[in-house]
């Protein structure tokens, strides 16, 4: 990414005229909370060694510091909020909208929220889904359950022009838009249609990914939850491993392209032997593939726990060649391939096995957040609503080096987070299992077709950062 030019500047509406109906201090050291300086930020490259031009330069560097501003850009008696949620489920979703609707109402005194009910779906008016008017009565205890309280749906955020008509029929000047890379690409075009219409409607991300895989935040939320979730049905088919003669525990996460959650999970857990995931290839067959590591493990311990990441492996499989409604690749199954294929390997070689296989995807994606993902989920929402009261726009709020900052869209959806196999977390990773470095037979192989990979994401990324600099001399 290093021929890439980042620019962390962000869109406001106008000036900040209105004072803050926040009572906070103005001044440090007089033991009151403050407000947030429109100069502070937070600098994005922090390692010592680094002296590229970038961790130099402001624009690539600087990230400005969210929180409440002394004065604000909207007159909160004329503030309608609309809240939406999209995409697949997460844990903290309902905790988000709670932070939200709460800090509006009770911190700066919005009196009208609207809730889009089944995410861009809910702005068409063909599918008959009325909004739901928000208020603390109504969500103060939807924290305590899964899911979404104004539902989901993927798809719809390419008609642009008609969310836009639908957010001025009902009066919305501050859009709260909570989902992943691909919804955040959807909010980017509608703030740019609003911009285009010449609206004065902020349009604020809140970052949904339970991959962590949104490039710059330190975690997106709802992804220690799913570790948590993880590593509990990691325990659980290692003690069925454990118990048996020739016991494997095969479980498979969720992670299409970045395999956070599995190698997390393999750390946390300590009970894990081998961990796949999309960014690290690995073979099946051959003196240094993964059956043969296995047989070796089960000779030597006489059990074993793998962790597979959904994505994983994808190049042993036939594709799909299917996509959902969000655009994504339908995946194979790696899970369900790895535990016939391991089958099919020990009874050829007639060496009895016990092989228990868990996908407790969807019981990760309906969790309730554990305490810190719920923390989380309560301050990106409380943040969130201070920049849009601020004006600011076409921006998510991120987590970088444990400070709240508004993000621009268009940087933080140029690429996916993906774990680095040259990182120290990998690293971490093959010291918590023993596996080898890579279970492959030609590692030149293997390095030409990570080369590729890297190059064409770049590509991708580069592509959409020309787009943007586009966009903006229009």
């Amino acid at each position: 990414m290093s021929t890439l030019k980042y620019d962390f500047t962000i869109d406001n509406l106008g000036e900040c005229k209105v004072k803050s109906p926040i009572d906070l201090s103005q001044h440090h050291g007089n033991f009151r909370a403050t407000f947030v300086r429109d100069d502070a930020y937070v600098r994005r490259i922090v390692n010592s060694y680094d002296e590229s031009p970038d961790a130099l330069e402001a624009k690539s560097n600087q990230l400005e510091k969210a929180g409440p501003r002394e004065y604000i850009y909207f007159n909160p008696e004329h503030v309608t909020a609309g809240i939406c949620t999209c995409g697949g489920l997460c844990p903290g979703l309902n905790d988000v909208i709670r932070a939200v609707v709460r800090t509006l109402w009770n911190r700066y005194g919005v009196r009208r929220i609207k809730g889009i009910r089944y995410g861009y779906q809910g702005f068409f008016a063909e599918n008959g889904y009325e909004p739901i008017d928000l208020n603390p009565d109504n969500v103060d205890e939807i924290h305590k359950i899964g899911g979404t309280y104004l539902g989901t749906s993927r798809g719809g955020g390419d008609r642009t022009a008609e969310i836009v008509d639908s957010i001025e029929r009902m009066g919305i000047n501050m859009m709260f838009i909570i989902g992943g890379d691909g919804t955040q690409r959807g909010s980017l075009d509608i703030a740019n249609e609003v911009q285009r219409r010449g609206l004065n409607i902020a349009v604020v991300g809140i970052p949904k990914t339970v991959d962590n895989d949104l490039q710059f935040i330190d975690r997106s939320f709802g992804f220690e939850t799913a570790v948590q979730q993880g590593t509990k049905a990691v325990n659980s088919v290692h003690m069925e491993a454990h118990s048996q003669i020739g016991g494997i525990g095969l479980v498979k996460l969720m992670g299409r392209e970045s395999g956070f959650i599995a190698a997390c999970t393999a750390i946390a857990s300590h009970e894990t032997n081998f961990c796949l995931i999309p960014e690290v290839p690995f073979e099946l067959d051959g003196p240094n593939g993964l059956l043969t590591h296995l047989e070796d493990r089960l000779k030597r311990r006489g059990h074993a726990v793998i962790v597979v990441a959904e994505g994983a492996g994808q190049d042993l499989l036939e594709a799909t060649g299917q996509t959902d409604a969000s655009g994504n690749k339908k995946l194979a199954d790696i899970g369900t391939f790895l535990r016939d294929k391991i089958n099919e390997y020990f009874k050829a070689k007639k060496e009895e096995i016990n092989l228990k296989y868990i996908d407790p995807s969807y019981e990760v994606r309906a969790a309730v957040t554990n305490a810190n993902d719920s923390l989380y989920c309560e301050r990106l929402g409380n943040y969130a609503v201070h920049a849009a009261m601020a004006g600011k726009t076409k921006i998510v709020i991120g987590l970088v080096h444990d400070k709240y900052v508004h993000l621009p869209i268009s940087m933080a959806t140029l690429s996916r987070n993906t774990v680095d196999p040259e990182s120290s977390l990998w690293r971490d990773v093959l010291d918590a299992t023993l596996q080898p470095v890579y279970m492959v037979n030609n590692m030149d192989t293997v390095t030409a077709k990570l080369k590729k990979a890297k190059e064409e994401t770049d590509a991708k990324a580069l592509a959409r950062l020309e787009k943007v600099k586009a966009m903006k001399k229009n």
